[in-house]
């Protein structure tokens, strides 16, 4: 028994390790955020698609207080807060690097970049780490969503004509 044990928990350590050192897992696909508020979308780009990039193609509020499409309100540019939320990239060009993609992430509900880790850790998860200055760091699962499902950024609300006064 104690010899068929053994080499059994050796196979499974090895073929571990061979798991970790393995190149990243592909990130691609449509994510939903762990707060469930947004759906980000991953693909595939740069040089010979080598590097992920992220952009959000779903928002569970996708309008504001005053009816409009949600826009890029709190970034540090002033140009740049026009821009709806929708479409918006926030991961561009992560390179693979220790087994997952790694690079720079766009928080656009505090208008922050965050050093990022993207891995893949199922079918259905994908891990994200972030830090701010190596010391102010999180983590969160994303889950996988769709792939078909992205959401179109809804026209602003206009205001209803006034009615013709009767003739």
């Amino acid at each position: 028994m104690r010899s068929i044990l053994i080499p059994t928990l050796a196979a499974s350590l090895l073929s571990a390790g061979v798991a970790a050192a393995a190149p990243a897992g592909d990130p691609s696909g449509t994510w939903l955020t762990e707060d469930g508020r947004a759906k980000i979308k991953i693909e595939k780009c740069g040089p010979g698609a080598a590097h992920a990039c992220g952009k959000v193609v779903w928002l569970k509020t996708p309008l504001n207080d005053q009816g409009q499409p949600r826009t890029d309100i709190k970034n540090p540019d002033p140009k740049k807060r026009t821009r709806p939320v929708i479409g918006l990239t926030l991961m561009d060009g992560l390179k693979p690097e220790d087994g997952a993609f790694k690079g720079q992430i766009y928080n656009a509900e505090e208008g922050k970049i965050y050093d990022v880790s993207v891995s893949r850790e199922s079918a259905s998860e994908l891990a994200i780490s972030g830090c701010m200055l190596k010391i102010l760091c999180g983590s969160q699962t994303w889950t996988k969503a769709p792939d078909e499902f992205a959401q179109v950024a809804p026209a602003p609300a206009k205001a209803k004509p006034a009615a013709k006064p009767a003739e």
